[in-house]
């Protein structure tokens, strides 16, 4: 029966795997690996940004409002050098200068306007940003402070912010469940795609071939096998990101453990279809790199916001499985809406995994395999 072949070719499959130790360390070690690196290495908000001072007020305001600056947490003090506001950040010691001016306490207190320069390192656009955003921020809240300023005109407009679904700001709620989408992407395909080339460079295709198994056949017994690794990395994966950083499964699971087998199932048959075409195992490995690992790491959200990305790798993002995976597990870990907020992401996911399975049977169907 079909059914009892791709079974059989499975546990081949799994026998091969389970003897290659080096197999078995790319596929539970390196993930693990990867997981660890980015989770505590990426971080998107900038802090302990170094910033030189320069008071020539030197007064209980001034002092104040350089105190307030600090108390963000973003900025840490670091010495001015040889009494030039621009030096330090010449020499890199200092990402900005802040210059307060002689006149910065008598002219608050008269309510005159009262200018303060700010140098900035523009050579990071980002951090740039973050620091002149920061500064503003900062100087608003000492310009509101009641006990500071008793005789200030009344504020009437106050905004009061909340955040949802991750009022902490906590990075790692953000940065982990999207590796999920980039580990779980990459390494079922690397597997997949080697374990068909190290059939054709040790000549055990030949075997198929005359065997009575089709290509489809073939194919998803091998799709089978390291699905269910897959499985298996995944699960390590979920569990080892619930330890060490506390990500728990917010709302409906059933959005997680359907959109995951899909994935893992698209992510296999990627592999497949690269593994069919390449021809040693150096080429199945940068295939799976170049056109798994760097499209799931720059073009799926992970790091980057898709409106961000411009023309035309804005339509290449539109084709990149990790991207709607990646809106499940956020939705799953952190907003918690089900299936309501995650839209045709499964659906999507699952007709690139279709196409990429028929593309590896055509491909081995040219070759030698008759259905």
């Amino acid at each position: 029966m079909p059914m009892k072949r791709v079974i059989s070719q499975c546990l081949k499959e799994l026998m091969q795997f389970q003897r290659d130790r080096i197999t078995v360390a790319l596929a539970l070690v390196l993930p693990l690996a990867v997981m660890l690196i980015y989770g505590y290495a990426i971080r998107l908000e900038s802090k302990n940004i170094p910033i030189s001072i320069q008071d020539f007020d030197n007064s209980f305001l001034s002092r104040t409002y350089v105190e307030r600056i600090v108390a963000t947490n973003q900025f840490v003090p670091t010495p001015l050098l040889r009494g030039d506001p621009t030096l330090s950040i010449d020499w890199g010691r200092a990402k900005a200068t802040l210059v307060i001016p002689p006149n910065f306490s008598q002219s608050i207190l008269t309510q005159t306007p009262v200018t303060v320069q700010v140098l900035v390192d523009g050579t990071d656009v980002n951090n740039a940003r973050v620091i002149q955003n920061g500064i503003r921020a900062a100087t608003q809240f000492f310009l509101s402070s009641s006990h500071l300023l008793p005789d200030r005109p009344q504020i009437q407009i106050v905004a009061d912010v909340r955040l949802w679904f991750n009022p902490g700001r906590d990075e790692a709620l953000y940065i982990v469940p999207g590796i999920f989408g980039v580990i779980l992407w990459v390494f079922p395909s690397m597997l997949a795609a080697i374990a068909m080339v190290r059939e054709k460079e040790e000549g055990t295709i030949v075997q198929i071939y005359a065997s009575d198994l089709s290509a489809t056949e073939w194919l998803l017994g091998k799709e089978l096998a390291y699905f269910m690794v897959g499985v298996g990395e995944a699960i390590l994966a979920f569990s080892v990101a619930a330890v060490l950083f506390g990500i728990r499964v917010r709302g409906d699971p059933t959005t997680l453990l359907v959109g995951t087998g899909i994935f893992l199932a698209a992510a296999v048959a990627f592999g497949l279809l690269v593994g069919a075409r390449a021809g040693n195992q150096t080429g199945a490995v940068q295939g799976t790199a170049i056109a798994g690992f760097l499209t799931a790491l720059l073009l799926s959200g992970f790091i980057y916001r898709i409106e961000n990305i411009p023309m035309p790798l804005s339509l290449l993002s539109n084709v990149i499985p990790a991207r709607y995976f990646i809106l499940i597990t956020r939705d799953a870990f952190v907003r918690g809406t089900g299936w309501s907020g995650i839209g045709v992401a499964p659906g999507a996911i699952a007709l690139m995994g279709g196409l990429f399975f028929f593309g590896a049977i055509r491909t081995l169907r040219r070759m030698q395999f008759s259905d």
